[in-house]
């Protein structure tokens, strides 16, 4: 059944992906952090305008979602990651062409489509549908690429900029896709083996679920909701909370700075493990991390540097916990159209908490917001308790 997943070496196939997930991250959810300024500046189209562009692009993905992991569940990964690949080469070329903000956002909307077929989600279904119950490993694997993806692609953009201004940069980056992602799908990621034929003659898509299974499913899709607001508000919001604690710009920069290796630090202790625990451990153990962090924030500790690492270290794993707890909860069978399903309100969450969070320090004041922050990832720490009584249960109604 996996004779063709099995004829591309596995580390092969997961690096061509690993690549995948960095230009995908890199060319749309990190691609404002570069461009958004020198766009404003350039065009004299409003800021906030011009960063609500990923906002538009999240809410496009999150309603894509759940069609993205049936068609996987149905076709494999491949035609999508595929798809992924032209549409976000597409959508940067509308963006990189835009005559006016109206056109620029619908870019955007390409963006969002091509956003919602080719990031974390897409991918880990792609792998769920080629290697099954032994995908875990291939996930946590393709995590530690995706952790990359700031390091790379920040730095690309500035360049980018610097030679050939925000407009050439979009355009060079949909050429990466067309010639580098593009055939690192079709060349290196396998068809998905076969689907089991039911009695009248279809493919099975067959995402039913016990009663059980449904609170586990809802209780997954909370911990996504607070923990895709906590990862997005940190993004956009981190710099201007710290400097509200007298911390200088260069000084608040280089703290954040300390979260990307301490995601990737963890990410590396967790594949360490080679999957001896249960994943929900896992999950238990990333907002247990981001929670602390958080928390320290929030009351004002001493130690920013600490506390900065713990919430980037638990946020690195969260994104292993993410794609293997839905693996285990419900079984490589239903995983790719579950995990389409979990995806939507999480990146609804992604698009809207940075506006809540603007709108909470507007009102209400920075430590308002740390506050809310750590509220929220206990309040997922509890969340996570549940989805461990449930699990519970289940073994023992077994």
């Amino acid at each position: 059944m996996r004779s063709d997943a099995a004829g591309h070496g596995r580390l092969l196939v997961i690096s061509a992906l690993g690549v995948v997930e960095i230009f995908a991250w890199g060319t749309s959810f990190y691609l404002p952090a570069v461009l958004a300024g020198p766009i404003a500046q350039d065009t004299g189209w409003p800021l906030a305008w011009v960063v609500s562009g990923l906002s538009v692009g999240l809410v496009v993905a999150a309603f894509a979602s759940p069609w993205v992991g049936a068609t996987i569940h149905r076709h494999g990964g491949r035609p999508v990651l595929a798809l992924a690949a032209l549409l976000l080469a597409a959508g940067l070329v509308v963006l990189g062409t835009a005559p006016a903000l109206p056109i620029f956002l619908a870019g955007w909307l390409v963006i969002g489509f091509g956003m919602g077929c080719g990031l974390y989600d897409p991918a880990f279904a792609t792998l769920g549908r080629l290697y099954g119950a032994e995908a875990r490993p291939a996930i946590s694997t393709l995590t530690l690429w995706g952790g990359f993806a700031s390091t790379v692609c920040w730095p690309l953009s500035a360049f980018l900029v610097d030679h050939l201004g925000w407009r050439g940069a979009c355009l060079a980056y949909a050429g990466l896709h067309l010639l580098i992602t593009l055939p690192l799908v079709l060349g290196l990621v396998p068809r998905a083996p076969t689907l089991p034929i039911v009695q009248d003659g279809q493919r099975s898509d067959s995402v039913s679920l016990s009663m059980q299974e449904r609170r586990a499913f809802w209780l997954m899709a909370g911990v996504l909701v607070l923990g895709g607001a906590i990862m997005a508000l940190m993004s956009v919001h981190l710099i201007t909370l710290l400097q509200a604690r007298d911390v200088a710009l260069a000084a608040a920069v280089s703290y954040g700075a300390l979260i990307g290796p301490a995601q990737v630090g963890a990410r590396i202790v967790e594949m360490s493990l080679k999957g001896r625990h249960h994943p929900l451990w896992t999950l238990t153990a990333a907002f247990g991390l981001v929670a602390l962090g958080l928390g320290l924030l929030a009351f004002g500790a001493p130690g920013v540097a600490l506390a900065l690492v713990l919430y980037g270290a638990g946020n690195g794993i969260y994104s292993i916990a993410r794609g293997t707890v839905p693996l285990v909860l419900f079984g490589p069978e239903r995983y790719a159209p579950l995990v389409g399903r979990l995806a939507r309100p999480g990146l609804v969450a992604q698009a809207l908490a940075p506006l809540l969070g603007a709108f909470v320090l507007t009102n209400s004041g920075p430590n308002t917001l740390w506050i809310m922050l750590a509220i929220l990832a206990l309040a997922n720490v509890g969340l996570i308790a549940s989805l461990w009584s449930n699990v519970c249960s289940e073994v023992d109604d077994q």
